[in-house]
């Protein structure tokens, strides 16, 4: 009996993407691994070492605590406002008044191609005149404003997928635009928004630029946490791993418990009927 060349290639497959794995995860292992070492054996590397604690006791204070509350409630917020306000526009530039691809779309969606550091100047002005500057109120209007463009193109495409047949069945049956959008189009986009979310909040979560830029004591995240043991005496990597280390904890137990809907919301559109 022949094998067919696939059968064949499937092992070969197999084993290039678990080597690609590998090479992908080398540096989180890498960083973890460096997190449980003294500073003079992680810069160069060495191979035996004596695992130890003492970088996770020194990191591990009020103000890592105090980063770590801020770094939550300042995502969670920004989230929930881009979810609140990107799916309602998507819905209404979609099928609503504004209908397909107009200037407002394209608007939304060219922000996103603005580098940050393009307004970090303004956007300071404007912030110490009107007292906002070191506030968690402004960091979740500066991550919505950043989230929404991009949630707003991502809905856009998967709306634009949902068959109208659909949509024409429930206005049939009496169903006026937002009772369409909230029983038959949401549930159809629903795996995509999800996806689209998470990567919002994981990009909300990772941000540096305009935390270091506006905050200082009080609302700093936790990249600005990890941004003091890179002094002028030198980088300390063994605290920077064992901060990264604790700051990524949530992403990935996140990512782990949702990784099914977003895999569901990735395929979204990705086959039509």
């Amino acid at each position: 009996m022949r094998v067919s060349r696939s059968r064949r290639l499937t092992p070969l497959v197999a084993v290039g993407l678990f080597a690609l794995a590998i090479v992908y995860a080398f540096p989180i292992f890498y960083m973890v691994l460096s997190s449980f070492k003294n500073e003079r054996d992680v810069a160069p590397p060495r191979l035996a070492f004596a695992p130890t604690l003492d970088n996770y006791r020194e990191v591990i204070n009020p103000d890592l605590v105090q980063h770590l509350t801020n770094s939550v409630v300042i995502t969670l917020c920004a989230v929930g406002l881009t979810a609140l306000l990107g799916v309602p526009i998507a819905y209404v530039i979609v099928y609503g008044r504004l209908r397909k691809p107009t200037s407002r779309y394209n608007w939304y969606v060219t922000t996103t191609l603005l580098p940050a550091v393009a307004v970090i100047m303004p956007l300071y002005v404007i912030v110490t005149k009107i007292g906002l500057l070191d506030s968690r109120v402004l960091m979740v209007l500066l991550y919505t404003a950043t989230g929404v463009p991009l949630l707003v193109w991502m809905c856009v495409t998967y709306m634009m997928d949902v068959p109208a047949s659909i949509i024409e069945a429930a206005r049939i049956d009496g169903c006026d635009r937002w009772q369409a959008f909230w029983h038959v189009i949401f549930p159809a986009v629903r795996g995509g928004v999800g996806s689209t979310l998470m990567l919002v909040f994981v990009v909300t979560w990772n941000e540096f630029l305009f935390a270091t830029a506006y905050t200082f004591t009080e609302a700093g995240t936790l990249p600005v946490f990890m941004n003091r043991y890179m002094t002028q005496q030198g980088l300390f990597w063994g605290k920077m791993s064992a901060a990264a280390t604790i700051a990524i904890l949530i992403p990935v137990v996140l990512g782990f418990f949702a990784q099914k809907s977003l895999i569901k919301g990735l395929l979204t559109g990705a086959v039509k009927e």
